[in-house]
């Protein structure tokens, strides 16, 4: 998959491809439904998705509680595992955010990338103000000469399939009701970072990960998937994962550490993918050591017996 950042400057052999459009934060049902559509209205054309990064949101907002399901990173990987061999992250900026949705669709969709199709979401918009709408994106296509095709909204067993509600689901503890909207397990990934090493010292040492501009799932303990994505250890593992401050310890930020189930090796700096499938129990305070380790030994019993079942 080839990552182009700036519509300005696009070699030849990255025009013209068929591209669905949206921020795909969690690259939900609904986001593959419309990168599905753009695979098949251009099939010999590229399959591309044109996002944004930073999103949009957080760059009218850059203060505000962190949301993101997926960093741009790990956004990347599962879009590539869909297939795609284009993906347009666009630099989010005042420039991209001033132009009107002509100029969008005049600068970037035709002069810029050369599109061949695009497919939208029924409820898009875009251009400064988001005035734009979707079947204004229609007229300007015939106007220019490039497809476009609309994409109806998903709904599932409780509703409309969106990113909001996949984030109120992981904020209930509910991760298998995430990953029925998602089409995937809930993944959170990154590098193994330094850590105080007190799951070492206990018996479980832990794979530690930072959660800093993610939306943080409810803190507690989850049985978890656990994809090594690189070096000697690359591979799938079970596990026990557990997210949040860490009550026993003082006052810490939120992150997320995971013993891999009959592991032994070096993990730091190594990428990992956490996938979320059940959730166990919120975050206690014991009274000592001897109940947390008692406690664990109850949890990892119970993600094993989960995970075995899958």
């Amino acid at each position: 998959m080839r990552i182009v950042r700036d519509y300005q400057y696009v070699s030849p052999e990255d025009r013209g491809a068929s591209v669905a459009i949206g921020n795909f934060d969690g690259v939900h049902i609904g986001h593959q439904s419309v990168i599905e559509l753009a695979r098949q209205a251009a099939p010999d054309a590229p399959l591309g998705v044109m996002t944004f990064e930073p999103h949009p949101r957080e760059y009218f907002a850059p203060d505000a509680p962190p949301f993101r399901l997926t960093s741009a990173a790990a956004r990347a990987h599962r879009l590539e595992k869909l297939g795609i061999k284009r993906l347009y992250e666009l630099t989010f900026n005042k420039a991209l955010a001033g132009l009107s949705p002509r100029q969008f669709a005049e600068q970037v969709i035709v002069k810029g990338l050369g599109l061949a199709h695009v497919v939208v979401g029924a409820d898009f918009c875009f251009g400064k103000g988001r005035v734009g709408t979707a079947d204004d994106l229609v007229e300007f296509g015939q106007e220019l000469g490039f497809g476009v095709t609309i994409a109806p909204l998903i709904s599932g067993g409780d509703g409309q399939v969106s990113s909001t509600n996949i984030r109120n689901a992981l904020s209930e503890g509910r991760p298998r009701d995430a990953a029925a909207m998602l089409g995937h397990w809930h993944r959170i990934e990154g590098p193994v970072i330094g850590g105080e090493q007190r799951g070492r010292e206990l018996g479980y040492p832990t794979a530690n990960m930072s959660i800093a501009g993610l939306h943080p799932p409810k803190f507690g303990v989850y049985a978890v998937l656990v994809d090594v994505l690189e070096g000697p250890h690359k591979g799938t593992y079970h596990g026990a994962s557990s997210i949040g401050v860490r009550p026993m310890f003082g006052d810490n930020s939120a992150n997320i550490e995971t013993f891999l189930f009959d592991f032994s090796g070096d993990l730091y700096g190594t990428n990992l993918s956490v996938g979320l499938v059940e959730y166990l129990r919120p975050e206690l305070k014991f009274d000592g050591l001897d109940a947390l380790i008692a406690q664990m030994q109850d949890d990892c019993e119970t993600c094993r017996k989960i995970l075995a079942a899958l």
